[in-house]
Parts: structure tokens; sequence; C-alpha cells
């Protein structure tokens, strides 16, 4: 299935983009966001697309194939650097879907889905850290268990952590199937629930082993100083560690933002029949005062 872009409408409606702005995709993924935000924009206008993964910027410049578009490898909490670097003060709007990209969770060799096996990594930046197998290799079991109780909210988080440490004494835990059916032992199945006991354990790794919050946390920091007067700000979120951080942000930072969602814009039940991706999206938007 190739990957779709969430609320697309709602984007556009939100960021407003006119003819001889300058635009930040920070999480350019495959494009999608990118192809909706170029045209608007035009003449006179400029896009800088970011992302930390290599194969999702190849992707996108597939996708959006014009030349003046500035493609840029690397961390959205990078970016006063990357507008220092390409002269540019402030810009009018930002954006940041912190989702996956369907081509990064259906490839197997990436670790970050257990559908099918694969080697445990997860990275987003294949090119620097280390991969989920060497953390879990590396971290003394306490610090594993608040890994998955506070980035998944794994309530057996202790008893994950626990089988891991004993697991690994004897056998390296290198692949994804591997530890889900591992995960899968020691967690019980809910009665009725869907969600496979693994899911909340890979949640909080992927998160970690990425930094996700930390880098979102600089993000909203450094975001004020790089928009205009009037500047945009928006931020698609998937799950409620990200959701909550954004919304803390936008409220309590009045000197710096305005919100303009006091709730979050989710997608229409038409939207998330066409794309199930998009039913646990979250779009909030703030503007600078």
């Amino acid at each position: 299935m190739s990957h779709i872009a969430v609320l697309p409408a709602e984007v556009l409606h939100w960021l407003d983009p006119r003819p001889g702005q300058v635009i930040v995709d920070a999480t350019a993924g495959a494009g999608g966001h990118a192809a909706l935000l170029y045209n608007p924009i035009q003449p006179g206008g400029k896009l800088i697309a970011l992302d930390q993964d290599p194969a999702m910027l190849a992707l996108a410049q597939q996708r959006v194939p014009h030349a003046d578009v500035v493609w840029i490898h690397g961390n959205f909490e990078d970016l006063p650097n990357v507008l220092a670097e390409l002269k540019i003060a402030t810009v009018d709007a930002i954006l940041a879907d912190l989702g996956f990209c369907s081509d990064q969770i259906g490839d197997p060799q990436r670790g970050f889905s257990f559908q099918t096996d694969g080697p445990l990594d997860m990275r987003l930046d294949p090119t620097r850290g280390e991969p989920v197998s060497a953390m879990i290799r590396r971290l003394p079991e306490k610090e594993l268990a608040d890994i998955f109780w506070r980035y998944g909210e794994e309530r057996f988080s202790r008893r994950v952590a626990r089988v891991i440490v004993e697991t690994r004494k004897s056998t390296p835990i290198t692949s994804t199937g591997q530890l889900a059916e591992l995960v899968r032992r020691c967690v019980p199945r809910s009665r009725g629930h869907a969600i496979d006991p693994a899911t909340r354990v890979f949640q909080g790794l992927r998160i970690a082993v990425n930094d996700e919050l930390g880098a979102l946390e600089r993000l909203l920091q450094v975001a004020p100083d790089c928009l205009k007067s009037g500047g945009r700000i928006a931020i698609i979120s998937f799950h409620s560690l990200e959701d909550r951080m954004v919304k803390q942000t936008f409220r309590n930072s009045p000197e710096l933002v305005k919100e303009l969602t006091r709730k979050p814009i989710q997608a229409s039940e038409e939207e998330t029949h066409a794309n199930p991706r998009a039913r646990s999206a979250k779009l909030r938007v703030a503007q600078k005062v």
C-alpha cells in the first residue's frame, strides 16, 4: 500500500499557503504534504523539506520533482541551523507530521513492524545511532522497564524487561519476530482486544531509540524563533504522549504562540474509511504573535 498523506484539506486550510511564502515541511516522508504545499506558494515561494530518513527523502523527491525544492537530510530539531545555512531568517509556516510512512513500516529490513520478521532496528535515520537490538542488549532491566512503561504505557513493563534480561543471557534478541513472540509469552492478551500484546513494547522501544519525544520538545522550543510574526506551525501527532506535549506547549507559551485549534482537528469518517491510518491523527495549529 502506497503512503497517503493524512488530513490534506485540513493542512491546507490551517496553514493557508500563499504565493511567495517560505514553508518548511519538517517531516517530508514520502512527499505527500510537500506535494500539497508546493503549488500554492508559487510563483516565488520556497519549500524546504527535511527528513532524517534518506530513503524517505529519495521517495519524496520522486513525488515532488521540482528543482527549486530544498531537500535536507536531518532532524527537525536542527531547523535553526538549516535556516542559518540557507541564509533564511524566518519562515511563514512549519508543518511536522509525526507519523510513519507506510513504506517505512512495510519494509521488514527497517524493523518497525512485527508483522514480518526482520532485523530489530527501528532507527528513523539508519546512518546514525544504535539499533534496538543493541539497546536491549545493553540496557539494565530497570531502564528497559521504564521505557516500556513511559513510552509504551505497558502495564506489564517489569515482567517484559525481566524476561528480556533472562533471555539475552543465553540468546541474543536480534529480530522483530523473536522479540514479539517473547513479549506475547509474558503479556496476556485482553479478551476481545484486537491489539497485539507486542504493540506497546515496540512503540516504547521505537520512541526511545529515536529520542522522538526529546526531538519534538526541542522543535517546539526553537520553532517560534524560526517563524515570522503571524507565521503558523502545524503538528500532526498519532499518540497521546506527543499530542499532550504539543497541546501544553501551544497553551502555555502565550508570549510566543497563539493557539488556533483549541481542540485537535481529526480526520473525517470519509478519510478514515479511505485511509485507516488517519483515524488516530490529531492536528494542532498555533500562530506566532
